[in-house]
């Protein structure tokens, strides 16, 4: 084979349902057929960009993986996502792709080949096809969640979520992983999941997770849960559902709890709160999203909650971009002036307000008893 880009030689392309095929990939790196399976939103679009999901042990782990990546971005905010699974159940392959020396806890040769299957094929190719957003995650069960973590080690890693579930780990990873993780200046997120069975005789799991605990770095954003009730099969379908829940949980608005345990207990400004939301979103997948208005009312009300009015102004700001035709800029901008001791200027900007539209909780009686009590204190 002399191509160096992986080509679709042969075509198994038969649809599970309207967004699943099934293909058989020439490898030049294995210089083997691989099979793989395929998820795209069925109203994928050229004009949006969508995180990449690739899931090894695919005939364990894809259709769950689908399932609740659809279910999410359906009903819980999660944005659609292109899927790819690695088919490695046939012949046992899944212990050749990411199998590991016993003494070194490296690759096998067949591991490395491997590695850049992924990295230099799979990936690139997808690149290539489809218009990916900069969120990369990786899925991985026992011996596969292990071999997930050597694309940490790579200077530029090739992707910034893992998702590790009850993994079967190398010699030397448990100390390896958080060395890695404390020196990464990139956004990643890193999520191990366990079961009861595994972990009661897993000696490397606790170090593992007391390492990355351990680990003061504000770029990753580390998550693990053990279930207890679950054996080494069950764990899969406890863990996914969680692992999403918490790898996009900043795509939903914000949440009761976030707004108590996050933005109340912050000594930052509130305002900042939501730009940091907001950036991180642009940046991991790739568009700018409008600002919701759940969000900007929990933003107005925690400044109204800590009395930090100095965030009503970039908030009011932040309103005139993203609702331009309601009163929610001005008014915000109103009550920011009479709370640092502005009446003219107030006064001014509830009257801009009164002729906007109405949104939400803010009606034109609101800025008009704003309007009222300023004249009358200040007889203007």
């Amino acid at each position: 084979m002399k191509q160096l880009l992986p080509v679709f030689a042969l075509l198994l392309c038969f649809s599970i349902n309207a967004q699943v095929t099934q293909e058989i990939f020439e490898s030049y790196k294995l210089q083997e057929r691989r099979d793989l399976q395929y998820y795209v939103p069925e109203n994928y679009s050229k004009e949006k960009k969508y995180p990449l999901i690739v899931v090894l042990d695919a005939e364990y782990l894809f259709s769950t993986v689908t399932a609740t990546a659809e279910f999410y971005s359906r009903f819980h905010g999660m944005p659609e996502a292109i899927i790819v699974g690695i088919n490695q159940s046939k012949d046992d392959l899944r212990y050749e792709d990411c199998g590991f020396d016993d003494v070194s806890g490296l690759p096998t040769e067949k591991g490395k080949l491997f590695f850049e299957f992924l990295g230099q094929e799979v990936i690139p190719y997808l690149e290539t096809s489809y218009n990916i957003a900069p969120l990369k995650m990786i899925i991985g069960y026992d011996i596969t969640a292990n071999f997930t973590n050597y694309y940490l080690f790579k200077e530029e890693s090739l992707f910034n979520s893992y998702v590790s579930i009850s993994p079967t780990l190398a010699p030397q990873m448990e100390t390896r992983v958080p060395a890695r993780l404390s020196a990464t200046d990139k956004t990643l997120f890193y999520h191990l999941i366990t079961d009861g069975e595994n972990s009661k005789k897993d000696k490397q799991m606790p170090v593992l997770n007391t390492g990355i605990k351990a680990i003061e770095n504000e770029s990753l954003h580390y998550f693990f849960d053990e279930y207890e009730s679950a054996d080494h099969l069950s764990v899969v379908t406890y863990g996914i559902g969680k692992a999403f829940d918490n790898v996009f949980n900043m795509f939903k608005p914000i949440s009761t709890e976030e707004y108590k345990t996050q933005i109340l207990t912050s000594q930052e400004p509130v305002i900042d709160y939501l730009t940091t939301k907001y950036d991180m979103i642009e940046k991991l997948f790739g568009f700018r999203k409008n600002v919701h208005l759940n969000d900007i009312m929990a933003i107005y009300a925690a400044t109204r909650k800590k009395e930090e009015f100095e965030s009503l102004k970039p908030l009011s700001d932040l309103c005139k971009k993203e609702y331009p035709e309601t009163m929610l800029g001005f008014y915000f901008e109103g009550e920011y002036y009479e709370q640092i001791g502005e009446p003219k200027k107030a006064l001014r900007t509830f009257e801009k307000a009164f002729g906007m539209d109405e949104i939400d909780f803010l009606t034109k009686d609101m800025a008009l008893e704003k309007i009222d009590a300023l004249k009358a204190d200040f007889g203007f």
